[in-house]
């Protein structure tokens, strides 16, 4: 099972657009996708759900809030199992257009904002064994949790927040792989250097802890698939030439950039979440609009490539 973590530290950057269209064209194709929404404005889960749907869950405590408190509260390994849902209208669409895949969700919650410092209060210690035993009990709560569901899904994609809190860690420690969607400007791509800075010394500190004494985890090495630029104008069919200055530096950089973007087009997407249908299995699309979809299906199939995934 491939778990794969969506991350920018600046918002508004397309991150969920692109996790939700992803994970539906992978279902589409045959793939069982999980999707984790833990970025507290939820937009992935009312991607899937209605608020409705939501508040049912948040009634029954079955949000991923509520599976992080009952760490916080009584200090339980609590499955992931009860967190789970498929979606009507997505896994509806898919039968409808005969695909073996699945999406199942985890749903977010607006309180999750305030868990940071309620789990930050669960490391430290006297010595550098209660530090390590802390560490490595609080960092590691969602790959424990999705461990126990490995069976289940062929992938998970995680919507992380637009930080590097102790829950953004705890997807990065869970994850093989991470892909940054930007925007093509300066502040988006910006925090790429820092962001990947700060996985790179999450990564040390973790492998340093695990080896340091016994215990059941092995080392991690989560690695950037590539960076997807988002928001792109498009002039005599390629990204105008400011947005295009701006991929050629990530280039430059040395990180590797997906070849297919998504152009901008905030009108269409605004209106998939309404519907609970990503746009790229929006069979009803036409003109531009196809062209997006088309953009998204090579999208996909160059994350196929750059993450090794197979059914």
């Amino acid at each position: 099972m491939d778990i794969i973590s969506f991350i920018n530290y600046k918002g508004g950057v397309g991150k969920t657009t692109v996790t939700a269209n992803v994970a539906a064209e992978l279902a589409y194709r045959g793939y069982k996708v999980l999707v984790v929404d833990l970025d507290p404005q939820a937009n992935l889960t009312f991607s899937f759900i209605n608020i409705d749907e939501w508040r049912d869950l948040d009634r029954e405590s079955r949000t991923i809030k509520h599976w992080y408190d009952e760490f916080l509260n009584d200090n339980r390994d609590v499955s992931l199992n009860n967190l789970i849902i498929s979606p009507d209208k997505i896994n509806n669409h898919l039968n409808a257009m005969d695909s073996v895949g699945r999406l199942d969700l985890i749903s977010s919650h607006l309180e999750l904002i305030n868990l940071d410092l309620e789990l930050a209060t669960q490391y430290g210690g006297n010595s550098q064994r209660t530090i390590r035993s802390s560490f490595l009990r609080l960092f590691t709560r969602l790959k424990r949790g999705l461990e126990g569901i490995k069976e289940k899904y062929d992938l998970v994609l995680i919507d992380c927040p637009p930080n590097f809190n102790i829950v953004t860690q705890n997807a990065i420690i869970a994850s093989n792989l991470f892909i940054v969607p930007a925007k093509a400007d300066f502040l988006s791509t910006l925090g790429i250097d820092q962001l990947v800075r700060h996985i790179d010394g999450l990564t040390t500190r973790y492998n340093n802890y695990v080896n340091d004494g016994p215990g059941e985890w092995k080392e991690i090495n989560p690695r950037l698939s590539g960076v997807i630029f988002t928001m792109i104008n498009i002039y005599n069919g390629s990204p105008i030439q400011t947005q295009a200055g701006y991929i050629s530096q990530v280039k430059r950089a040395g990180y590797p950039v997906f070849d297919s973007y998504i152009r901008n087009n905030s009108t269409l997407f605004a209106h998939s979440p309404e519907d609970g249908v990503p746009v790229v299995l929006d069979t009803e699309v036409s003109g531009l609009y196809l062209d997006i979809r088309g953009e998204i299906e090579e999208l996909v199939n160059e994350f196929i490539l750059s993450t090794g995934v197979t059914l």
